[in-house]
């Protein structure tokens, strides 16, 4: 999917860019011979995907330094064979932007743009990035589920769309029929904390993943675009 330029200069959360050049230039010792990506970080995965997965934002030394969303981080090593295992995707590794991975049926979104210090961007940035997401929603019309992946996925992906989240309360495994037909489906977020503890484990997510594939009718490679 392109992106207009404005995009890669989005400059409305001065904190977000501040922060994103900060670490981009200060790097962590273990990249310092890598040239970080430094800017807002643009959806990946299928354009005529319809799983959409909404996340939180990409993470200082992941998505960054490597320019594609859950790519060089522990999220992403728990993401990716996921999609793998479900036959979403060509492969489970994903390291950098040019190591051949290709998503089938899904496309990955978020619901902020900028790595965020402590990884916690503020309500009012993640108003600001609404009309990323917006533009995400809009293109992608064969959008049948979105899988919110974290409390904050679901929350803005129903503000985005312009419903109350009030009304669609989080749970992980919660699926919520919407006013225009398309499925929103629930899991607890894919980060560290979660994964490292056993609050979200390999089969809670494949299950989850599995009955997203279900409701957006996704039996076999036939059924994928």
């Amino acid at each position: 999917m392109d992106y207009p330029e404005e995009y890669f200069s989005c400059a409305l959360c001065p904190r977000l860019k501040a922060w994103r050049e900060q670490v981009a230039q200060e790097k962590r010792k273990a990249y310092r011979d890598e040239d970080y990506w430094g800017r807002p970080v643009p959806g990946f995965g299928d354009d005529q995907a319809r799983i959409v997965m909404v996340g939180l934002a990409p993470s200082a030394h992941g998505a960054n330094r490597t320019g594609r969303m859950f790519t060089g981080d522990a999220s992403g090593n728990f993401l990716y064979p996921a999609l793998f295992r479900a036959r979403l995707s060509n492969q489970p590794i994903a390291k950098h932007k040019n190591d051949g991975l290709e998503l089938r049926g899904v496309f990955i979104s978020a619901s902020a743009r900028c790595a965020p210090p402590d990884n916690k961007p503020t309500p009012e940035e993640l108003r600001n990035c609404q009309k990323w997401l917006k533009l995400d929603l809009e293109r992608l019309k064969q959008r049948k589920v979105t899988f919110a992946i974290g409390a904050i996925g679901h929350e803005y992906f129903l503000r985005a769309m312009g419903w109350k989240p009030s009304q669609y309360t989080f749970k992980h495994g919660a699926e919520h029929l919407l006013p225009d037909g398309t499925w929103l489906i629930d899991s607890y977020h894919v980060s560290q904390q979660n994964t490292a503890t056993g609050r979200l484990t390999a089969v809670m997510f494949d299950q989850v993943l599995e009955r997203a594939k279900e409701m957006a009718g996704i039996q076999s490679q036939a059924d994928i675009n």
